[in-house]
């Protein structure tokens, strides 16, 4: 039964990432989807699996492309009338193209984005199969459940800690906001291949809370996010993996880090939620 009567209609756009215009290679990385005539908000979406683009591109800064997507969003909120030609102009880097709008029916906006991302973005099968690991994969999670509880866009990211402490601190803190008098910052660390992230997170953390109570006069609330033990295999079967799980663990909590699991991201999300009012 044909439902195309019952389809709206719509014009998508596909993002490119182009690291050299001279040799035309590029990698889809993300979907605009608008409908015609108006009505729903026009929907962005980038995708969450770098791998294609570093491999094209080893040096590509896969945080400026988060934001820019984090920039598209806004810019169509405060602008839903507005050119999109013109909007894309001001915002796409010199390594970011968009291909010509074509016509597209959708059962509706969230489902046709999904579809596109299916068709044109998202790897195939046999690359999702190598699933994400490590702090990448965390990272990943926590994107996922903030932007379920549609608070992504508000967080800030990749939080220079030499704002706090010195200068010259490599340290960036993947997200953080503010609700009243407390600044809650979050830090995906794996504990897959050792105890290393946790033992420079436990370093940098009391020059990082005195830092945010000088600059910001306001307590700093630093969780670092890690897997759950028995992803890991940290059980009592392999008891070293489990004694170098609990001291990344006990490190961090000895400097006053908070430590939760991806198990526990949509319980932070949905606080971030209502502490945000979204």
């Amino acid at each position: 039964m044909n439902n195309n009567n019952q389809r709206r209609p719509c014009e998508f756009q596909l993002l490119r990432y182009v690291p050299d215009a001279l040799r035309n290679e590029y990698v889809h990385i993300g979907v605009i989807l608008r409908e015609q005539g108006g009505g729903e908000p026009v929907q962005v979406r980038f995708t969450r699996d770098w791998r294609r683009v570093r491999c094209l591109d080893p040096d590509a800064d896969t945080v400026l492309l988060e934001n820019m997507e984090t920039d598209l969003r806004r810019l169509f909120q405060h602008d839903p009338d507005g050119k999109l030609k013109r909007i894309l102009d001001e915002s796409l880097s010199l390594n970011v193209q968009m291909t010509e709008p074509k016509a597209y029916l959708a059962e509706s906006i969230p489902a046709g984005v999904e579809e596109l991302m299916r068709l044109y973005v998202d790897p195939p099968a046999r690359e999702r199969a190598q699933r994400i690991s490590g702090r990448a994969g965390i990272q990943a999670r926590m994107r996922t459940e903030f932007e379920r509880a549609g608070v992504w866009d508000l967080l800030r990211k990749r939080i220079a800690a030499s704002d706090y402490t010195r200068p010259g601190d490599p340290l960036r803190i993947d997200v953080g906001y503010r609700p009243n008098g407390v600044i809650r910052m979050f830090h995906a660390v794996s504990l897959e291949p050792g105890v290393e992230m946790a033992k420079v997170l436990a370093f940098s953390a009391a020059r990082l809370t005195a830092g945010v109570e000088r600059v910001e006069k306001a307590t700093l609330e630093l969780t670092a996010i890690i897997e759950p033990a028995a992803k890991l295999g940290a059980t009592d079967e392999d008891p070293e993996r489990l004694a170098m799980y609990r001291f990344g663990v006990e490190t961090m909590e000895e400097h006053r880090i908070r430590v939760l699991t991806t198990t526990d991201l949509p319980r932070v999300a949905d606080t971030a939620r209502r502490e945000l009012r979204v």
